[in-house]
């Protein structure tokens, strides 16, 4: 067992781990930011990405130890300071990018990571970055929609699906 404590959203969170215990389960059961889902196991998904020290990171294929000392942020660090939405989360619901919800906090967490390196994706550029997540009932478009509406960019051309 050995003691971990990181920041998770702006907040010290410390606990005891055993060398196998999961970043995903230490985020959701130790600092109960229950927001990332954990879908696979097997870092297929992308349905539990957070960022750790500013990087885009599967958690669920990284241990608690690893992420000793480090800069967490879950889904629930993409929200205002006021506890309303996000620009990405605001888009995500404006334009309709979920159905079931369950691969939204990562897809959410990956365009962060997206809009960080390059603030105007186009379309082609968030579909390939999305490779890595997964969504089983909306296609991918409304989620790309989303994407490049919370960069800024005008997409009342591209129809909805």
């Amino acid at each position: 067992m050995t003691n971990v404590t990181m920041t998770i959203n702006g907040r010290s969170v410390s606990g005891t781990v055993e060398g196998r215990t999961l970043l995903s389960t230490f985020i959701r059961e130790t600092a109960g930011a229950t927001g990332t889902h954990v879908g696979c196991d097997t870092a297929q998904c992308g349905a539990c990405t957070v960022h750790v020290n500013g990087a885009s990171v599967k958690s669920c294929n990284m241990f608690a130890m690893e992420a000793d000392g480090a800069d967490v942020t879950t889904i629930e660090g993409m929200a205002n300071a006021d506890g309303s939405l996000g620009t990405i989360q605001q888009a995500f619901q404006d334009h309709h990018g979920l159905q079931c919800g369950f691969c939204t906090p990562g897809m959410v967490m990956t365009a962060a990571a997206l809009l960080k390196e390059n603030p105007t994706p186009t379309e082609g550029q968030v579909r390939e970055y999305l490779s890595g997540n997964l969504c089983r009932c909306t296609g991918y478009h409304n989620i790309v929609k989303a994407i490049m509406a919370a960069s800024g960019q005008d997409v009342s051309s591209i129809a909805a699906e």
